[in-house]
């Protein structure tokens, strides 16, 4: 998933382990995008990409006009945002005690 959102250049792309962190998933994915066609581009490709190389299916929340799409496969969160949006949840900063796993800028 990573590497499809890397191809439809997605920035700053951070891969979280949250073993132990969290109980509600495993992992989160978190990038930017700079446009609502580009939010909506990503979480187009992650979805496909999930579906047809893992067999996931997902649930996808929010919408790109608001800046943070959000793509829950459950042991995999994926959050697309707006970098103003992203800078203001800090979801990086919220989940610290987590293992950063890849960091793609």
């Amino acid at each position: 998933m990573v590497d499809a959102l890397e191809e439809k250049k997605a920035e700053n792309i951070v891969l979280m382990d949250l073993h132990g962190v969290v109980s509600f998933t495993d992992y989160f994915i978190i990038c930017s995008g700079t446009s609502d066609r580009m939010l909506d581009s990503l979480a187009d490709v992650v979805q496909t990409t999930a579906k047809r190389d893992f067999k996931l299916s997902s649930k996808l929340e929010g919408r790109s006009s608001d800046g943070w799409l959000l793509v829950d496969f459950g042991d995999i969160i994926v959050h697309l945002f707006y970098p103003e949006q992203r800078e203001y949840y800090q979801i990086e900063q919220l989940w610290n005690q987590s293992k950063v796993l890849l960091r793609v800028q």
